[in-house]
């Protein structure tokens, strides 16, 4: 789960670690109002207007601005609050539509008194599976002692150290999958700060943290995947022309690979789980035909926990309730009662297609998108 770079410099600095202050703002007057209250706060004089979207680069879009009196804030705030941000790494980069800013962080100018003595380092924490530990990218450069490594000494080693110290603790204590600090800065009066926080926390974890989980922010995400997910189904969209309804990951896969193989390509990942009852299968049916580009559905059940049969007369009747699908469907159901299974489907009386073994289901979904 993503985080905004405001609810990331939270987590920070709920563990210690030193950020670049500021108050997030959904309006211009809410954003006037953390101008004053950071003057106040900080001392600061100026402030930057900062697009709070799950993407980076806002910069090269036009959604970081320096604002260096109360005029300056209110044209940013009014420019990047309600502007469709395009950055490198929103969808289609520069060229695409951009994502919707809702929210800016107002935050106290770091660089001050004097920029030319600031420095900027990049540090990041992730996990490394081939090495199954955690590892701190800081540099280009080798070594184990970063605060050596990057040339600190005096008051901004110790700085270095502790943050670095805090840094970690924030990544564990957090469950996180990544930290990301770009910039770290050094500044002129020898403090370690973190300017901007990408952070990155594993879902899996989110149940021992209900504070964080409630900072997930759903108008980031892909609409449909948002949808799928409240009806406990796994769903990934992709690119591709063929409509994957599965249960379990590692047999999802497999289908995937296997359409792939036959001349397909998988427009979605879907784990409908081990209890694939109709409701669920009808879910699952209207959460694939929600993308225009699917030619053809194959639904890959193995019947372990769940009966087959059981799982067949849900697409019936899932295929009944709908009522308006028209592209072609084709059901492998193997494992327990898979031979009543297949003859439910056969004897339906609808437009579906049973197999038996997986690269026969394959051959069926090239034989009707060909």
């Amino acid at each position: 789960m993503n985080l905004h770079e405001y609810q990331g410099k939270e987590v920070l600095a709920s563990y210690g670690v030193a950020i670049q202050r500021g108050k997030v703002a959904s309006t211009v007057e809410e954003a006037v109002t953390a101008f004053k209250e950071l003057q106040v706060e900080t001392g600061t004089v100026a402030v930057v207007v900062k697009a709070q979207i799950h993407a980076g680069g806002r910069g090269k879009g036009g959604g970081v601005k320096l604002a260096k009196n109360m005029d300056e804030l209110k044209e940013h705030a009014a420019n990047i609050l309600g502007m469709m941000l395009k950055t490198p790494q929103t969808p289609g980069g520069m060229e695409g539509t951009g994502k919707l800013v809702r929210k800016v962080l107002v935050a106290e100018d770091t660089y001050a008194p004097d920029f030319d003595a600031c420095k900027e380092y990049y540090v990041s924490i992730l996990m490394d599976r081939t090495k199954k530990k955690n590892v701190i990218i800081y540099s280009t450069e080798g070594g184990m002692d970063i605060a050596f490594n990057l040339g600190l000494s005096g008051q901004a080693f110790k700085e270095m150290t502790k943050f670095i110290t805090k840094l970690y603790s924030a990544f564990v204590g957090s469950d996180a999958s990544l930290f990301e600090i770009n910039p770290c800065l050094h500044t002129a009066d020898d403090r370690i700060l973190a300017v901007d926080a990408k952070v990155s926390l594993d879902e899996n974890a989110l149940f021992r943290h209900p504070d964080l989980a409630a900072m997930r922010d759903t108008t980031e995400e892909d609409p449909t995947e948002v949808e799928a997910q409240s009806y406990g189904l796994n769903y990934v969209n992709l690119d591709g022309n063929v409509g994957c309804m599965v249960n379990g990951a590692g047999l999802a896969m497999a289908t995937m690979d296997i359409i792939k193989l036959s001349g397909g390509s998988p427009a979605n990942f879907l784990d409908v789980g081990g209890t694939a009852d109709a409701a669920r299968v009808e879910q699952a049916f209207r959460i694939i035909l929600k993308d225009d580009n699917v030619k053809a559905i194959l639904i890959n059940i193995f019947g372990g926990i769940v009966r087959c049969d059981r799982v067949a007369q849900g697409i019936v009747d899932a295929y009944k309730n709908m009522g308006n699908i028209t592209v072609p469907i084709i059901v492998r159901l193997q494992g327990t009662n898979a031979d009543i299974a297949k003859t439910i489907i056969d004897n339906s009386g609808l437009e579906v297609q049973s197999a038996i073994l997986l690269q026969e289901a394959a051959d069926k979904v090239k034989e009707v998108i060909s």
